[in-house]
């Protein structure tokens, strides 16, 4: 029945969302919270790592927290795309059978994880606050905000598995980076990735910006529209006493 079903899915999987050779902040940060609670389970936390030609990343996910890494190394995954990416990520989910599966709810993640969980036949909780493990029952507590953030709803996916969830960037906190971490590292071919797309991509056109990643802040500092750029630069500049440049201080001091 559901029970034994249940029993055969164990471990955290955490899909890791890569591009160019860049692993996104938010797969770093659900590796630390996967390990807490792949802690609360006895169990372990996987990361899965697709893409091509990836293979100099995987250093960093040791650092950051996975216990072990499945590969999917394939040509057809260079550039994210649906359908591939929900294939590949289908048959990792498939063969490791994780109690649960967490996702950036990066454009990438909330793109992926509802097909994903659609072809899993599970339930996914999106953009989660809060992951804690039930003691007694050993479900994933997954907490949101709802209805337009005036309460936070706590989801339970009870009968199903993988437990499904997504967390926005800078939600969760990465590890500090271990010295010495040597995960099992395991490659695995997926059949038909290539097969399964329905576009095909014709050029990347790459936009560079200097400015900062405002998801990689620490601290935000807002001012109303009339302020304008440079009224915010004044502030926090050169008018320590003014109610911005006394938040700046204040977060400065934090942050030292």
């Amino acid at each position: 029945g559901c029970t034994m079903e249940k029993r055969e899915y164990t471990g955290v999987l955490i899909f890791v969302q890569q591009m160019d050779g860049e692993v996104a902040p938010v797969s770093l940060e659900l590796l630390g919270k996967g390990r807490e609670l792949a802690a609360a389970l006895g169990t372990e936390v996987t990361a899965a790592l697709l893409g091509s030609g990836i293979d100099p990343l995987l250093p960093l996910l040791a650092r950051y927290g996975a216990e072990r890494i499945v590969v999917v190394d394939d040509p057809a995954l260079e550039t994210y795309m649906t359908e591939p990416y929900t294939r590949a990520m289908a048959a990792v989910t498939e063969r490791f059978k994780p109690e649960i599966l967490l996702c950036g709810a990066t454009a990438v993640g909330r793109d992926l994880a509802p097909r994903l969980s659609a072809r899993l036949h599970t339930g996914l909780t999106a953009d989660c606050t809060g992951l804690e493990i039930d003691p007694q029952t050993r479900n994933l507590m997954m907490t949101r905000p709802a209805f337009g953030g005036n309460i936070m709803a706590t989801i339970v996916c009870a009968e199903h598995r993988p437990q499904m969830a997504t967390v926005r960037p800078g939600v969760m906190q990465r590890i500090e980076p271990l010295k010495s971490s040597q995960p099992f590292v395991e490659r695995m071919r997926v059949e038909g990735i290539a097969e399964g797309r329905n576009v095909e991509i014709l050029e990347v056109v790459k936009k560079m910006s200097a400015k900062k990643d405002i998801q990689e802040a620490r601290v935000l500092v807002a001012g109303g529209r009339g302020m304008g750029v440079r009224g915010i630069q004044r502030n926090t500049a050169h008018k320590p006493s003014s109610p911005t440049g006394m938040l700046m201080k204040k977060f400065q001091r934090q942050l030292a």
